[in-house]
């Protein structure tokens, strides 16, 4: 059972405690015996590399994680309190009782497979083929990701409104790759992936055979799955994702799937039509659900059910699924604590309510005034910039400045917070906290279908450490949890701030302009707005990033895949270009005085480079590589620089030197 400790005084102590420990930029992370022009990533983040390798609980730890991990203090504070308090508002009995719940290992161990039972019999029960519709949009409902998904998204050819789409899904593996790739190692993780799905069978209650039989059908369900799924690379296109299609043109290309007795199961608003994300997977499915047995719907039914609710089940189906997806995957050798994770699920369940309190304790009014001013500082910088672009004709320039500055920004938390009443939060009950909320969400998304957009939602919690460019709503958006050392420091000088969350509002900015979010005009809507001559010239330069960072080594005998990585690479190097810009803009005037020895444009690259040091497991590069938009902390440093005659002038580097291309890629 636990024990809640901790007092409302003790939190403010604690987050007071953890901001004082947090460092941004520091001379101690460097390795000075590296040559800045040779290896400018080891001479930023030598030092600090040495001193931290990858915790056994994490697969990759880096700055993004020290600082998640400084969050998470501060939360733990707010979720003790709030789980012991006697006198509690809604906010605080909801969060304090599932993080409570979620902890309560014994409670959990006691009840066994019990809870989930009525869900598993529901697919017992499952008697043809004409009954399968109904039993995914029931495990749909519940948070399941089997076969395919239904949401609400934006029109992005009428980007003022919501609309009902479906999209590709229903693998376990985290890329379509994993099942097809025909070399030793893919196979090898394919044969652990179902002995996993085997044990966790078992775990369930069925006999060995049972469980192999069920394990294959599961594999084999997945790999057709995967099989007629887009690549990554090609679910960056946004032309090609798009997709819209009448209710009846979808339900010809898999009649054998009852998809109105779908959308009636998950209480869908009515709708006439959809996007259909990728046509030919739904077109597979029709094979599926034509050639696969009852018995084999009923396994990979049950084992998407199981994988769902696994971190809230007997600690012998926690293990197993940390054993695979933790371990074998990641490379991660054993569990982060119970209160970590549980913390991570009231943040999933219950962001905006676990957000408000962090934002009282973590982000004070005066920060996000000064991150407007931050922001605006690196607009200004970007429209300067478009101005002066030699490649860019008048028409693309001013069509490119008027989506610049319609750009909308968003800092910290949202406006107006998220009403969680209706949702029923029950002290004891971990795995129906779990169940219930994945629902309340899921239902307050499908709600959408048929509205107008709302600008002012998020889609990142508040403690998030992150940030992101949405292209159908034209904005940037900065939760509080990255506004935090080392990305946000205001105890710090303007080199360093511009280094880092500079460097990442210029980031985040130039997605609206790189090679997917340059389709979508200034409202948000995909349209062509791009002279001929001038996306000509975009394409020419963008190959550049993709020919550089596909020849950088992800690990061992691996390399980055350029084409995924591109839109990354390119707000990367755009970045950092706009945010020196705002930051000399900044200065001057002003006399450039060094601070530790070092010039404000070497401070700058300094911050930028020591936001990006990490370590990893090689497990977690290689899934990355396949799977991860963007580049290594190495490359993100090392390849920015190199580009760049501006740091080869701050630290006096020669031509010939590694940090020094000689065929420079940029675009902005």
């Amino acid at each position: 059972m636990m024990v809640m400790k901790t007092t409302a005084g003790i939190i403010a102590t604690l987050a007071a405690a953890c901001l004082a420990a947090a460092q941004s930029f520091s001379p101690a992370f460097m390795d000075r015996s590296a040559d800045p022009c040779t290896d400018f990533y080891q001479y930023a983040c030598g030092g600090w590399r040495a001193a931290n390798p990858v915790p056994p609980d994490y697969s990759r730890w880096g700055r993004f994680e020290e600082l998640a991990q400084r969050n998470q203090e501060i939360l733990r504070g707010i979720l003790e309190a709030s789980a012991s308090a006697s006198r509690r508002t809604p906010v605080e009995q909801k969060i304090g009782d599932y993080y409570a719940s979620c902890l309560d290992e014994e409670a959990i161990e006691k009840a066994g497979l019990a809870p989930l039972k009525p869900e598993l019999d529901r697919i017992a029960n499952l008697k043809g083929a004409g009954e399968l519709a109904a039993l995914v949009a029931r495990l749909h409902g519940l948070g399941g990701a089997a076969l395919f998904v239904f949401s609400s998204q934006p029109d992005i050819k009428n980007s003022a409104q919501m609309i009902a789409g479906v999209a590709q899904g229903g693998i376990g593996l985290p890329d379509r790759d994993y099942y097809l790739n025909p070399d030793a190692r893919a196979a090898d993780l394919r044969a652990k992936y179902a002995a996993h799905i085997r044990r966790m069978f078992e775990l369930a209650g069925s006999a060995p055979a049972e469980a192999e039989a069920k394990a294959k059908a599961v594999l084999e369900i997945e790999t057709a799955l995967a099989t007629a799924s887009f690549d990554r690379v090609t679910r960056r296109d946004p032309y090609k994702n798009y997709n819209k299609l009448s209710r009846k043109e979808l339900a010809s290309l898999s009649p054998s799937f009852a998809w109105d007795r779908y959308f009636t199961g998950r209480t869908a608003p009515g709708f006439d039509s959809l996007n259909v994300q990728n046509p030919e997977f739904f077109r597979a499915l029709e094979s599926l659900v034509k050639s696969r047995t009852v018995d084999d719907w009923k396994a990979y039914l049950s084992w998407h059910l199981l994988h769902l609710a696994a971190p809230t089940l007997p600690r012998a189906f926690v293990e197993e699924d940390f054993d695979f997806f933790g371990r074998t995957l990641g490379g991660q050798k054993t569990q982060r604590p119970r209160w970590r994770r549980c913390i991570d699920a009231v943040d999933g369940d219950l962001g905006e309510a676990l957000g408000q309190k962090y934002v009282e304790k973590s982000f004070p009014p005066d920060a996000r005034q000064r991150m407007l001013e931050l922001v605006a500082a690196v607009e200004g910088a970007m429209e300067a910039d478009l101005k002066a672009l030699d490649w860019m004709g008048p028409e693309t320039r001013k069509r490119a400045i008027e989506k610049l500055r319609a750009v909308a920004n968003k800092i910290g938390y949202p406006d107006t917070w998220r009403d969680y009443t209706a949702l029923k939060i029950a002290r004891g009950d971990a795995l129906g906290n779990s169940l219930r909320s994945n629902e309340f969400n899921g239902n307050y998304r499908l709600a959408k279908i048929g509205k107008p957009v709302d600008p002012k939602e998020w889609g990142m919690t508040p403690p998030t450490v992150n940030a992101y460019y949405s292209p159908a709503m034209n904005n940037i958006n900065f939760p509080a949890g990255i506004l935090q050392p080392p990305f946000f420091d205001a105890r710090m000088d303007d080199a360093v701030n511009f280094g880092g969350i500079g460097a990442v509002i210029a980031h985040e900015l130039t997605h609206g302009f790189d090679d997917q979010g340059r389709k979508y005009d200034a409202k948000g809507n995909l349209t062509d707005w791009w002279t001929e001559h001038d996306a000509k010239e975009f394409e020419r330069r963008s190959q550049c990033f993709v020919d550089q960072y596909a020849g950088y080594t992800a690990t061992g005998d691996l390399k980055l895949n350029g084409k995924l990585t591109l839109g990354e690479n390119v707000a990367d190097n755009g970045g950092v270009v706009l945010a020196l810009m705002a930051l000399r803009s900044r200065l001057q005037g002003k006399p450039a005085e060094k601070i530790d020895g070092f010039t404000p444009e070497q401070r700058f690259f300094l911050s930028w480079g020591q936001v990006w040091c990490q370590n990893m497991t090689e497990e977690q590069a290689r899934l990355r590589a396949v799977t991860d938009p963007h580049s290594p902390g190495r490359y993100r440093t090392n390849g920015v620089v190199s580009n760049m005659p501006e740091f080869r002038e701050a630290f006096s580097c020669r031509p010939g030197q590694p940090m020094v291309r000689e065929n420079a890629c940029r675009v902005w």
